[in-house]
């Protein structure tokens, strides 16, 4: 099965995979060879690709995304969102005093477009912070 993860930086991948789990709004799906053909909304959340069907968990890749579309096909995925953030490119104590100033922010927001702004960053750095540690785990 052929993916593309697709930012609006260009393509981040664009790759053979049999496997892969996805935050939608619905809930997290796992999309294998064969899957029917879908379109739904992908949600903030961790991407994890599995390369091939021998692959064990520490061979798996996460990313960190944001909303988005992914298009499901029998035979391919394309995933569109804003930022796709490699566990390895995500330094985890710049994400962790990002999430702090996230959360102070919310908690001096002064009306409820500064308010939506902060959590947006709390749920962005969240998720990057999650991604950092399964990567950490996985390179155990």
């Amino acid at each position: 099965m052929h993916l593309q993860l697709i930012t609006l930086s260009g393509v981040s991948v664009d790759d053979k995979i049999y496997e892969l789990m996805a935050p939608t709004t619905a809930g997290d799906i796992a999309v294998f060879p064969g899957h029917e053909p879908l379109v739904t909304m992908a949600a903030p959340g961790t991407l994890v690709v599995r390369h091939d069907k021998k692959d064990g968990d520490d061979k798996l890749e996460y990313f960190a995304i944001s909303g988005g579309v992914i298009e499901v096909n029998p035979d391919s995925i394309r995933v569109l969102v804003d930022e796709a953030d490699h566990g390895d490119d995500i330094i985890e104590a710049e994400s962790q005093a990002a999430l702090e100033r996230a959360l102070k922010l919310r908690d001096e927001a002064q009306d409820q477009v500064e308010l939506d702004k902060a959590h947006q960053l709390i749920d962005r750095h969240t998720v990057r912070l999650r991604v950092a540690e399964l990567q950490r785990r996985r390179r155990r």
